[in-house]
């Protein structure tokens, strides 16, 4: 009994709570919720306890830096803009499926039901816990199809909500 709470006891401990806001062109707004990030056998697992998204299916990713804050590119403020690009130690350059080739931050969509609220999990097969500290989640406006084609990166959007990985 011992060597089972032990064993659940270290699990618990690997997990990461991501706390999650919403993010616009002025910088870091209200909580949107938490992000648990929990290692299994298969990969990581993304488990969403989130609030006051658009409903529907969003663009997710794991991004370079571990920043939310707005950022200027072309002559505009761009949200969590400082989070940088999607995670891709590779070098891929490449947006892609998350259990093919491509970006290492390309992550299953984000379904949010109609009251604003995402609670399903996802799975990132290519990602360890390791790997996450030091960058960010990013939640986009739209869906991705995880594709550069018809639009670049998936065609995801504007970021809205932001949350730093420590």
């Amino acid at each position: 009994m011992a060597m089972l709470t032990l064993l659940f006891a270290s699990s618990a401990l690997a997990d990461i709570v991501v706390p999650m806001s919403l993010v616009n062109e002025q910088g870091i707004g209200e909580s949107a919720g938490n992000i648990r990030i929990t290692e299994s056998k298969y990969g990581v697992v993304l488990t969403a306890s989130l609030k006051g998204l658009t409903p529907g299916l969003h663009g997710f990713h794991l991004h370079q830096n571990a920043s939310c804050e707005a950022k200027e590119k072309d002559g505009k403020k761009e949200p969590a803009g400082a989070a940088g690009g999607h995670f891709d130690p590779a070098n891929t350059a490449q947006h892609g499926t998350p259990w093919g080739r491509g970006h290492l931050g390309d992550l299953p969509p984000l379904y949010v039901n109609a009251d604003g609220s995402a609670a399903q999990p996802v799975l990132a097969p290519r990602l360890t816990l390791k790997e996450l500290t030091g960058h960010s989640l990013i939640i986009h406006a739209g869906g991705d199809n995880h594709a550069d084609q018809p639009e670049k990166l998936g065609g995801g959007g504007a970021r809205v909500a932001c949350g730093v990985i420590q």
